[in-house]
C-alpha cells in the first residue's frame, strides 16, 4: 500500500512539473518559434505540437535539467519540418514584370538546392540542408528573413509585399537576393565541410 501511494505521488509531482514548465517557458519558446515562422498562429500550432511531444516523450527525457535544451531543441525541429513541407513543391520568383539589378543572380531557394532523390542517403542530406537553412535564416537580418518567409513559404508576390508594406518592388528584390546568396553561401561550405570529411 505505501508503495502505491509513493507511485501515485511521484506521478502527481510529475504532472505539477509538466503544468510549471509549461508555464515557465512557454511566452519564451512562442518568442523563438514567431521569429522564425510567418504568422503567431502557425508559431501557437508549433507550440502545442512541441508541448504535446514534450507531455507524451517526458519519460525520454534524460534528466530534468535537460527539459529547456529538449524543448528548444524540438521546436526547432518542427519549425525545419514546417520549412521542409512548405518548399516541397518548386516556387516561382513571382516578379510580376519587374526586375532589379544583378539579374542573373539567383532569386528562389530552389535554384541553390541540389536536386537529391528519395534514397535514405538523399533524405539524410535533404534533412541535413533544412537544418543548415533553417540555422543560416536565423542570422539574417530581420528585413531580408521577412521578405524570404514572406515570398518563398508564404508565396506572396513581391507586387503583394510592396502594396501592403509601401516598400519598393526592387528593394523587396534586392533582400530577396541578399538572402539567398546568404544561405547558398552557407550551403556552399556546408558542402565543403561534407567533401573534406568524406
Amino acid at each position: 500500500m505505501p508503495m502505491q501511494r509513493a507511485v501515485v505521488m511521484n506521478a502527481a509531482l510529475m504532472e505539477e512539473f509538466k503544468q510549471q514548465t509549461f508555464r515557465k517557458e512557454r511566452t519564451k519558446l512562442l518568442g523563438f518559434i514567431r521569429g522564425r515562422v510567418s504568422s503567431t498562429e502557425e508559431a501557437e500550432d508549433i507550440l502545442q505540437d512541441v508541448f504535446y511531444q514534450f507531455v507524451a516523450g517526458f519519460q525520454a527525457i534524460e534528466s530534468i535539467d535537460s527539459v529547456t535544451s529538449w524543448l528548444y531543441s524540438v521546436a526547432r525541429n518542427k519549425i525545419i519540418d514546417r520549412y521542409r513541407r512548405d518548399a516541397a513543391r518548386p516556387r516561382t520568383a513571382a516578379l510580376d514584370g519587374t526586375l532589379g539589378q544583378d539579374d542573373d543572380a539567383p532569386l528562389t531557394l530552389q535554384e541553390i538546392l541540389p536536386d537529391l532523390d528519395n534514397t535514405p542517403e538523399g533524405t539524410l542530406l535533404r534533412e541535413a540542408i533544412w537544418e543548415e537553412i533553417t540555422q543560416a535564416l536565423d542570422e539574417l537580418p530581420a528585413e531580408q528573413r521577412e521578405i524570404f518567409i514572406q515570398n518563398e513559404i508564404e508565396e506572396q508576390s513581391f507586387r503583394e509585399i510592396a502594396e501592403r508594406t509601401g516598400i519598393s518592388i526592387n528593394t523587396l528584390l534586392s533582400r530577396k537576393r541578399y538572402a539567398i546568396l546568404a544561405l547558398r553561401r552557407r550551403l556552399q561550405g556546408f558542402y565543403n565541410d561534407m567533401i573534406d570529411k568524406s
